[in-house]
């Protein structure tokens, strides 16, 4: 593959991932005016449990799955089995993740002090499954290197979240929990009408097959399994932070839940913007490193993964320094009727911030790199790592009523830095010599089990 096909690839999905999160972001600026900070804190709050269900059934499918449709473009296999047993496994998970979400609103709302947050929990739920076969269909497509469905869903998902969601902030504007609440259902219908554009999309394909077709899930879920973990674990950390930052904010101040919205809701959201931009290279360099992998040119593949992070790096690390410089006046376009207090606090917020923008977008583009490799174990331990190392720094940090909200930041910087940091490390780094490679895609259907790129990575065998 040619770097210039490469970047178009990554080119589509940016250009898609820029243009709904920039839609995202100015959806931000209104729905903070309706809620204000107490509506924006509870708005925030519903979303760590909600990310850990939603990455763990679905964030890590389209690079996995997508690896495994590149191995079978590059050896010119068909993808019925796999697409049959990608849909049925992961319809499975998503329903549990919903499930789930349903179980522990009650507990969670109860957890986080705010009983209002039961009928958030409740109106996110259906998303988990919906996004779990979103997924699926994405990582076919980006696996055959059409990354048009992935930009066009992304930006259906914003459209039509955007207008229900603002029509119900402001319908229930004196009732922040019910406004936030009918907002959060409007993220479950947009997630159904992004699946209705996918679905649509797929059965226009010449031969497409029937992902209801029944086979078994081993070796999709065997692959999927370590990309799911590491994508599920920063998730994972922002739930728990919705717990211990507010806490620990409460006792010594009685904003901590605004507080908490302002960094969760406002700095994060800014600083992942970079990262979103940069998510088509994620997606593009899956496939790519895939294909060299397979065919055993791992000295390509590994050039692929440089390139690929010298243009995350061209990308982040500019929008890093615009985000320390440009703070006030974003926040100023983006936020104008906050008050000026909070105004200065989320701009200090924004500039400590700010260099994550690039650590993280590093860290994503290495992560997904490690999964056409098919060392996707190395990056959820480069997460564990980084996320333990976080945890481990909150209670030290806010407790101090001189850094306050700050300290959540300065754990984030510290979070961000370690991913990248180890995720470099096990990408550059080569296997030791006789050291065998795992590249597990069992299919089984009238009897038989297949090996999925077994002698390029040094071996491989069917459990």
């Amino acid at each position: 593959m040619k770097h210039s096909r490469f970047l178009k690839s990554a080119a589509v999905v940016s250009v898609g991932g820029f243009l709904a999160k920039g839609i995202g972001a100015f959806y931000r600026i209104p729905l903070t005016n309706l809620l204000g900070g107490y509506g924006m804190g509870l708005y925030q709050m519903a979303y760590p449990l909600f990310c850990v269900l939603l990455t763990f059934s679905s964030a890590g499918i389209p690079s996995a799955f997508s690896r495994i449709i590149a191995r079978e473009e590059a050896s010119s296999r068909g993808h019925e089995r796999t697409v049959s047993s990608a849909f049925r496994l992961f319809f499975l998970i998503g329903l549990c993740g919903t499930l789930i979400m349903l179980l522990l609103a009650p507990q969670m709302s109860a957890l986080q002090g705010e009983a209002g947050l039961k009928r958030c929990y409740l109106a996110l739920a259906p998303s988990v499954l919906l996004v779990s076969l979103i997924a699926v269909f994405r990582g076919y497509f980006q696996g055959k290197n059409d990354m048009v469905p992935t930009a066009v869903s992304e930006i259906v998902e914003q459209l039509f979240k955007v207008l229900p969601g603002l029509y119900f902030a402001q319908k229930f504007a004196d009732d922040p929990a019910l406004a936030v609440s009918c907002a959060l259902a409007a993220v479950s219908f947009s997630e159904l009408a992004a699946l209705g554009y996918l679905v649509l999309r797929y059965r226009r394909e010449a031969h497409a097959p029937s992902p209801f077709r029944g086979v078994s899930s081993e070796g999709v879920l065997y692959s999927a399994l370590p990309v799911m973990t590491a994508a599920s674990l920063l998730p994972l950390s922002q739930m728990a932070d919705s717990v211990i930052i507010v806490r620990f904010l409460s006792r010594y101040t009685e904003r901590a839940v605004a507080l908490y919205g302002l960094y969760s809701g406002g700095a994060l959201s800014l600083v992942n913007l970079p990262v979103g931009v940069c998510y088509g290279l994620a997606a593009a360099v899956v496939p790519a490193v895939s294909e060299a992998f397979a065919k055993g040119k791992e000295q390509e593949g590994r050039e692929r993964a440089m390139y690929a992070l010298a243009i995350t790096l061209m990308i982040s690390a500019p929008c890093a320094a615009g985000l320390y410089f440009f703070a006030p006046l974003a926040v100023r376009i983006l936020y104008g009727s906050m008050s000026a207090g909070d105004a200065e606090t989320l701009v200090s917020l924004v500039r400590l911030m700010s260099v994550s923008a690039a650590f993280l977008a590093c860290a994503q583009t290495l992560a997904a790199c490690l999964t056409g490799m098919g060392r996707a174990k190395y990056a959820a331990l480069s997460m564990l790592v980084a996320v333990a190392c976080k945890l481990a720094l909150q209670p030290f940090l806010l407790s101090r009523p001189s850094l306050s909200v700050y300290g959540a930041a300065i754990a984030t910087n510290a979070c961000y830095l370690i991913a990248f940091s180890l995720d470099l490390f096990y990408t550059v780094r080569r296997k030791r010599k006789g050291a065998k490679g795992y590249d597990h895609h069992c299919q089984s259907g009238s009897g038989e089990k297949r090996l999925d790129g077994a002698r390029a990575d040094g071996g491989a065998r069917c459990g």
